[in-house]
């Protein structure tokens, strides 16, 4: 995950960005959008940029205006990735933020959804989310899962999936490439017995960061980022009825 790629195109954060709100959620500052008296929420757990990306807000509103309660926690806690500080790159930053320490922190979260009367939960992780994601769907703390370009993410990883999950990669990806991808999908394949639905699709022509760091005034990029975001939509809503 050191790579460039994984870093490429950051954004410009922005903490009014989005149409919805701030609240404490689980122990955590959590960007919330879509109405509290839903009964499905979706739990985005971003990449190393965090909860405050324009491009995040932007997508967990597009989601919560099709019914679904949506939380963003800032799982960094006030530090997110800060790519042009030499004195800290990315290996360095992910010895204080490692997947692990989210998959600790999205626990509470999840309970506090719960206590809300929540009654369906899914999750999308975007590049190092996508590796908290999967730790919840192995421990079926969730009920569906997307996983959107990710990053540290293994076969082992995906052998233990309890949920039904969905992978978007992209073809150009040095962190996720398409070999490992088929990989997921022939695992996936091999679950009828455990009822999971996983379904893997990746996506030619793009790299990896394409469905949340993609440049707004590039009109092929926001097709096949808005392709994603369709598909993404599509999983939960599927797996909520």
């Amino acid at each position: 995950m050191s790579g460039p790629q994984c870093c490429s195109n950051p954004p410009t954060l922005n903490p009014s960005s989005g149409a919805g709100h701030i609240e404490q959620l689980g122990g955590l500052t959590t960007y919330v959008s879509g109405s509290p008296d839903s009964k499905r929420a979706i739990l985005f757990i971003t990449d190393v940029y965090g909860f405050e990306a324009p491009l995040v807000r932007k997508l967990a509103d597009k989601v919560a205006a099709a019914g679904f309660f949506v939380v963003a926690p800032d799982f960094f806690h006030g530090d997110p990735f800060v790519p042009d500080d030499a004195n800290r790159t990315i290996s360095v930053w992910l010895q204080d933020h490692g997947p692990d320490k989210g998959f600790d922190d999205a626990k509470p979260v999840v309970e506090a959804l719960k206590n809300k009367g929540i009654s369906a939960i899914g999750a999308a992780g975007v590049c190092w989310g996508a590796k908290v994601v999967v730790e919840l769907a192995k421990v079926e703390l969730i009920q569906a899962a997307v996983l959107l370009h990710p990053s540290l993410v293994t076969v082992d990883d995906i052998k233990g999936v309890k949920a039904h999950i969905l992978i978007l990669g992209a073809e150009i990806d040095q962190i996720s490439p398409p070999e490992l991808l088929k990989q997921f999908e022939e695992i996936l394949s091999a679950k009828p017995e455990v009822r999971v639905d996983g379904f893997v699709k990746i996506f030619p022509k793009v790299s990896h960061g394409w469905t949340v760091r993609y440049n707004v005034e590039d009109a092929e990029a926001i097709k096949c980022a808005d392709e994603a975001h369709e598909d993404l939509l599509a999983w939960f809503t599927m797996l909520s009825n």
